[in-house]
């Protein structure tokens, strides 16, 4: 990965800048040497890089002041939550021209209100302990991610993320009412409204949810609340084929409405996986069968959520739609279920390094399109491995592509790539997207650009040249932008 930050940051060196930064924003804001290393890491840990320095602000006048002094050294600022993306959208590329912008310090939860169904965060609170913090107050923030006891809010906003509850509450853009922001030129945006209606005209919040930090530094959010799921029933069910999961998904909305918040489908081989990263779990039912759907209804007030999810199994049972199935009698036992479809990620990873897909199809076409992809990728690299797992309720799909573990890092990195060209190469013949949750980053952002229609280019070019013509958000993620002041991100 490469990114040219501004002609001096390039040529001053990383002492005189690291100073540089400290006189104008004190020692305490700024990490230089060995203690960079850490956030200069990718999640998995594939990616390793480096950065001038990291700045730790603790209040938004802070973060102004840390961009501000970034831009005057010719630096350009990656701004950084709980460094859990998968996309490398937070990672830096140019170790003598970038710093990272942890938001780490800035924690606190501003406001809950529960007559208002809103909650004020800062960007640096952790998912699971805004979560927490909501639920003391007898609401529910939906959010839902494999990462939420380390993520954070910022970077949920940044990269718009999706998790296993988009199909009830969407995205994480549809649970935004408002931002502060913190602008290239460290101005602020003050957009913490909790009004469900506004329509002065264009919502400027919208350009820097998905952003991924490209066009200012998220410091706080305002979110809907949601009324706290008294009653939640989950199952794990047994299926035919992958075509019935449609089907049966189909059947789910229609019987159980908008109380269905979760439809997720897995191959037999998950539970492998994720008893190989959690040897203790207890196969929840016997047999094995060609697919697997965990749902989830949820509700409060006077709707009987158990009796609900029994007589919509028994119907579908009755019916021949499903094989077998069984329900969770307790939270304990939910989550039990829960750890299968997030247990085999970890499995995954202890397999060694592999390709990872987050794209999305029609959701009509969902099990044509696994079954078209895994073939070619198969056809083309035999002796791998397809997991393919996801969200049926939205047409996520996360086709992950496991190369034999005794392969050289050569031959593992050339079977990934060649993995990923087949599998976007389906995906276009589709017409799906080949980001679905995770964002486009550094990772995919060539195979973005491929495929960018010219109008949509013209249309972000013009956002970015507006917003930050100096390239200091972030240069390097998501698009090229040469033109722009003689930079090159």
């Amino acid at each position: 990965m490469t990114s040219k930050g501004s002609r001096a940051a390039i040529e001053a060196p990383v002492e005189d800048l690291v100073q540089g930064l400290v006189a104008a924003l004190g020692a305490d804001l700024v990490l230089s040497g060995g203690e960079v290393e850490r956030y200069c890491r990718d999640w998995h840990g594939d990616v390793t890089t480096g950065a001038v320095a990291v700045l730790r602000p603790r209040s938004t006048e802070e973060v102004s002041a840390c961009v501000r002094a970034a831009a005057a050294l010719g630096l350009s600022v990656v701004p950084q939550g709980g460094n859990t993306g998968l996309v490398l959208g937070a990672t830096p590329d140019a170790p003598s021209a970038q710093v990272v912008l942890s938001l780490e310090r800035m924690t606190r939860v501003r406001r809950i209100d529960a007559d208002d169904f809103s909650a004020v965060v800062e960007a640096g609170a952790i998912l699971a302990e805004f979560k927490d913090r909501v639920e003391d107050a007898g609401m529910f923030f939906p959010l839902a991610l494999g990462a939420q006891g380390s993520c954070r809010i910022g970077g949920n906003v940044s990269t718009n993320a999706g998790g296993i509850n988009v199909l009830r509450y969407g995205m994480t853009r549809e649970l935004v009412l408002g931002l502060e922001v913190v602008l290239p030129d460290g101005s602020v945006f003050d957009g913490l409204s909790t009004l469900r209606k506004d329509n002065r005209g264009i919502d400027l919040k919208q350009l820097f949810i998905g952003a991924e930090g490209t066009l200012g530094v998220v410091t706080a959010v305002s979110v809907k609340l949601m009324p706290q799921p008294e009653q939640v029933a989950t199952a794990l069910i047994g299926l035919k084929a992958l075509d019935d999961a449609i089907t049966l998904y189909r059947r789910a909305r229609r019987d159980c409405c908008d109380l269905l918040s979760a439809f997720e489908f897995m191959p037999p081989l998950a539970f492998t996986l994720a008893r190989e990263a959690m040897p203790d779990l207890a196969m929840p039912m016997d047999g094995g069968y060609p697919a697997y759907v965990l749902m989830e209804i949820s509700g409060s007030g006077l709707i009987d959520i158990e009796e609900l999810m029994q007589r919509f199994l028994e119907g579908v049972l009755a019916d021949e739609l499903v094989v077998d199935g069984v329900i969770a009698t307790s939270r304990d036992q939910s989550r039990k279920l829960w750890l299968f479809r997030e247990g085999m990620n970890e499995g995954q990873a202890r397999r060694g390094p592999h390709l990872r897909t987050d794209v999305s199809v029609p959701l009509s076409r969902l099990a044509d399109f696994v079954r078209d992809a895994e073939a070619a990728v198969l056809a083309a690299l035999p002796d791998c491995i397809c997991v393919s797992y996801g969200h049926v309720g939205d047409g996520n799909v996360h086709l992950n592509v496991l190369p034999p573990g005794d392969l050289g890092r050569a031959d593992i990195d050339a079977r990934i790539y060649r993995a990923k060209t087949v599998v976007n190469e389906v995906v276009d013949a589709y017409r799906g997207s080949i980001s679905a949750e995770h964002g486009i980053g550094r990772l995919k952002k060539a195979d973005f650009d491929k495929r960018l229609p010219d109008v949509q280019r013209r249309l972000l070019t013009a956002i970015k040249a507006a917003v930050d013509p100096t390239l200091v958000m972030n240069p390097g993620c998501q698009l090229n932008f040469p033109s722009l002041s003689g930079k090159s991100a």
